[in-house]
């Protein structure tokens, strides 16, 4: 069985309500997505952190998260 990752970036305009709605959308039929955190967002390992969090406590699913470099990685609970 292959593993779906879904591919999502965060830019300039950092984490929106937008954003929240389409990973929430995504979730439901993803285990994993990939998020890129763009240099226009500001690209700082601290900042990396705080979005993963942020992700987490803002979406509807359970989630872990991964931090690869400037990337990531949200995993859905089952």
């Amino acid at each position: 069985m292959r593993m779906s990752i879904a591919k999502f970036q965060i830019g300039k305009e950092g984490l929106t309500q937008g954003v929240i709605n389409a990973l929430n959308l995504v979730l439901k039929t993803h285990n994993r997505i990939r998020i890129s955190v763009l240099k226009s967002s500001g690209r700082d390992k601290a900042k990396v952190a705080q979005l993963a969090d942020e992700i987490c406590s803002k979406v509807e699913k359970k989630c872990l998260t991964k931090i690869v470099g400037f990337t990531i990685i949200l995993m859905a609970q089952r």
